[in-house]
């Protein structure tokens, strides 16, 4: 059944009229007809079962008949730093982070970060890495959006940071015995193609983030994350519920 991220209020027993994209997604790209069923989700957790009651030239409305409270959403608050790399690699990174349950994201900038943005491709760019998350949860069943926050610098970030346990991927390093018990959060910083530099790795050291390396191979940055965040997800998330 067709999942629809709609971030408005949803009431049972009442028609609602579908946002312009959501509407446009589902009549024209799915080729919905009246009486189709429907999933909708507004980011508040659970979901509503509807079906297409109404299409207009330029609305849809949904009757809102079903509300389950399942909420999806992992145990472990998990915040992404990740460096922005070029092309789709970056929006590839972002989809599978939002599938393994990560709460936030902040795309940063580093010293070795190959992609430069100014103010006006920023907003756009955040716009569209927000569409990327909530396509990755409409597909996935998650029920509340990861928060991509917009660009800062690396240092900014760092400085920011009060995850209860905070991680920066380093290659080279003593592998991490990570603790048994959930820490209540955590920080990951995954650094660009060619790695952070050294002064940026000791820099997130003294913000208390401990160096991670993930097996003897050198992942590429957006193969880090999702290898990373599958690690927290079976230590200390659901994936072993």
């Amino acid at each position: 059944m067709t999942r629809l991220y709609t971030p408005i209020p949803l009431t049972l027993g009442v028609e609602i009229d579908l946002p312009e994209d959501a509407a446009h997604h589902f009549i024209k790209v799915l080729r919905a007809r009246t009486g189709d069923r429907v999933r909708l989700f507004n980011g508040e957790g659970g979901e509503y079962h509807g079906v297409l009651s109404r299409v207009d030239k330029k609305s849809a409305g949904v009757t809102l008949e079903r509300f389950e409270p399942d909420d999806r959403a992992s145990p472990l608050p998990v915040h992404l730093g990740l460096v922005i790399s070029k092309g789709d690699r970056f929006d590839w990174a972002l989809q599978k982070a939002a599938e393994l349950g990560v709460t936030a994201v902040t795309p940063l900038f580093s010293e070795r970060c190959e992609v430069r943005l100014g103010e006006e491709r920023q907003d756009k760019k955040l716009g569209h890495w927000q569409r990327v998350v909530i396509s990755a949860c409409e597909q996935c069943g998650l029920n509340r959006v990861p928060l991509v926050h917009p660009p800062q610098a690396l240092a900014d970030w760092l400085a920011a940071a009060d995850a209860a346990a905070r991680f920066v991927l380093a290659p080279g390093v003593e592998p991490v015995v990570l603790a048994a018990e959930r820490p209540a959060s955590v920080a990951l910083l995954v650094g660009p193609e060619g790695g952070l530099s050294a002064a940026e790795i000791a820099a997130a050291n003294r913000a208390g983030f401990r160096n991670w390396r993930l097996g003897p191979r050198v992942f590429r940055t957006e193969t880090a994350p999702v290898a990373a965040l599958a690690v927290l997800q079976w230590t200390y998330g659901d994936f072993q519920d």
